[in-house]
């Protein structure tokens, strides 16, 4: 694969997870499997995330959810998402529903949260930034997706998206995951695979787009393979410093990648966990 410089995005230079400041190079955690990216400089602590129901200072329970997907959805516009077909997909998914009760009042705040089995869900932010940059060009038909865990970012791609294929390595995960897909209407729409992420799914590949959500050393080529001339993938890469880069395919074997964001994921892993 050929590499060319990547254009600067918001909050480009540094992350900031559920468990307080990070750096490049150290403080990764299993627990975190997606990260906030922030402005260099801007980096604060936060608080760990208490388990117990707990009032939200930015998203009250006494609100309206739509209001509240309303205020997140001005709030990824100052972040720089300007897409309004991912804002309106964004709108639409009630992340609430994805989270724990007790939790369900910082749904809509921009921090990734626990779902159990070691995994959180992701950020508004990271999931709009991600579904942007493979709909840059056009609104794809088909997406895979790799790392499904409690399926809040499959239902916000199928808003979009005509077919979702998303698959979880983890079983207790794969099953909240299609349960959510059958409580909102999405499983002929988003289907939930449970299986070997790293290997994709060739059964309906190629694919117009690809969403990695966990980083490996290099992309797995089984991924980039399962890529139509066209299609875009994007996805962590990296060790202990990760960046996100984004694979179009150019011809039956070349692609062309661009290196953007410094991100901070957990590691992709082989194999299946019963």
């Amino acid at each position: 694969m050929t590499s060319k410089p990547g254009k600067r995005y918001p909050f480009a230079d540094g992350t900031r997870n559920r468990f307080g400041k990070s750096s490049l190079g150290s403080g990764l955690s299993a627990s975190n499997s997606n990260t906030r990216i922030v402005q260099r400089g801007q980096l604060q602590p936060t608080p760990s995330v208490n388990l117990s129901p707990q009032v939200s200072t930015s998203v009250n329970l006494g609100l309206n959810s739509e209001r509240s997907r309303g205020m997140m959805i001005e709030r990824l516009r100052r972040q720089g998402i300007t897409d309004e077909r991912v804002l309106a997909a964004m709108q639409a998914v009630p992340r609430h529903q994805f989270v724990d009760q007790g939790l369900a009042s910082r749904a809509y705040e921009d921090d990734a949260l626990p779902i159990g089995f070691a995994q959180t869900i992701s950020q508004p932010w990271v999931v709009a930034h991600m579904i942007s940059l493979v709909c840059d060009q056009k609104i794809p038909n088909k997406v895979l997706e790799v790392g499904a865990g409690c399926g809040y970012q499959a239902a916000v791609l199928a808003q979009l998206v005509k077919e979702v294929y998303a698959v979880e390595r983890i079983k207790g995960l794969c099953d909240i995951a299609r349960d959510h897909m059958r409580q909102l209407g999405l499983s002929q729409r988003a289907r939930i695979l449970f299986g070997d992420g790293m290997q994709g799914y060739p059964a309906a590949a190629p694919y117009d787009a690809i969403v990695v959500a966990a980083a490996g050393p290099v992309i797995p080529r089984t991924l980039l393979e399962q890529l139509t001339l066209g299609g875009r993938l994007i996805a962590p890469e990296g060790t202990t410093q990760q960046r996100l880069v984004l694979v179009e395919r150019t011809g039956q074997a070349s692609w062309r990648r661009e290196e953007l964001d410094a991100v901070r994921f957990v590691p992709m892993r082989a194999g299946t966990q019963i």
